[in-house]
């Protein structure tokens, strides 16, 4: 379930660095490359359909927005339900919200209240990237709040030198396939 060196290389490889985006000093990880990159997306939802399906998940949370993508697909690989992780005021039906702390002020993330059919699911949530970790503890303690069982949560990339791989891990493992 490893990536060997090589595909590793490609998937990151594969990934745009935008400088000063979306303000000065930011470096952007940009998966737009990675997504118009048929071999190294195809490798990418490959090792991950290898190391998930095993799990005996029953649905995968993606988190807004670019989290939609890859779970979307490897629900679809599992033979399994998707669930969206949204922002506030983007779900139609009855929610539940859970409010995460920013660089300055508040925003929350919501589910719907009813999100998994099934009693006590097996669930993975996934995301493209993991920077401070305030949106991904606020979707774990969601799918948590529903009775779910949080089983892991999948990052693309990890950004190391903020440590928001911590603030998740105080609700449930984590995996990261590159860590930057």
């Amino acid at each position: 379930m490893k990536l060997s060196e090589i595909d590793k290389n490609l998937i990151q490889n594969s990934i745009r660095d935008v400088k000063d985006f979306p303000k000065e000093g930011v470096v952007f990880k940009d998966i737009t490359t990675l997504l118009n990159n048929k071999e190294a997306l195809q490798t990418l939802i490959n090792h991950l359909e290898d190391r998930y399906k095993s799990y005996d998940l029953d649905y995968i949370c993606g988190i807004d927005s670019r989290g939609f993508i890859f779970g979307s697909i490897l629900a679809d690989r599992l033979n399994i339900g998707f669930v969206p992780v949204r922002k506030k005021g983007k779900l139609p039906s009855t929610t539940v919200c859970e409010k995460y702390e920013l660089e300055y002020g508040y925003d929350e993330v919501e589910i719907h209240l009813d999100a998994f059919p099934k009693k006590n699911p097996r669930v993975l949530l996934i995301d493209d990237l993991i920077a401070t970790g305030g949106t991904a503890a606020a979707a774990a303690k969601l799918i948590k709040n529903v009775d779910a069982n949080l089983i892991e949560a999948c990052f693309i990339l990890n950004l190391t030198f903020l440590n928001g791989v911590k603030k998740v891990k105080e609700h449930t493992p984590v995996y990261s396939v590159l860590d930057i």
